[in-house]
């Protein structure tokens, strides 16, 4: 079964760049699949910031980068602020999936979503 990695969590200080990574297999990003990141606070719903790899949502900040080699997808965030303190997620499609699985490593929660053919990690991001 395929899935997405990403460290549980990574630390910077404000003003610092920090990248964080999502690694995958040959039936996800290996194959080409774009990848997105989300940011949640806690007790807010998540947020799109990446979609397609590398492209950004209106609205959000260009310190926020996205890019892929290989197997692996990574979120970029340029000059780190107080407010970019949150959970950040990856998705990918995968061909080999039916459903939409979440897997939040963290909390080892596993739960199915409404969305096909997805996979979607976390990682904590504090100062």
């Amino acid at each position: 079964q395929s899935v997405l990695t990403q460290p549980s969590s990574v630390s910077g200080s404000l003003g610092q760049r920090v990248t964080i990574s999502c690694t995958g297999g040959s039936t996800n990003i290996g194959d080409g699949y774009y990848v997105s990141w989300h940011q949640q606070h806690p007790g807010k719903a998540p947020k799109t910031i990446i979609y397609s790899t590398s492209n950004r949502p209106s609205g959000i900040p260009d310190r926020f980068s996205g890019s892929r080699s290989g197997n692996t997808g990574s979120l970029t965030i340029n000059g780190l602020q107080a407010e970019d303190e949150a959970d950040y997620y990856c998705s990918s499609r995968d061909k080999s999936l039916k459903a939409y699985t979440v897997l939040q490593f963290s909390a080892g929660v596993k739960q199915k979503l409404l969305f096909p053919q997805q996979w979607r990690s976390s990682c904590s991001l504090y100062f």
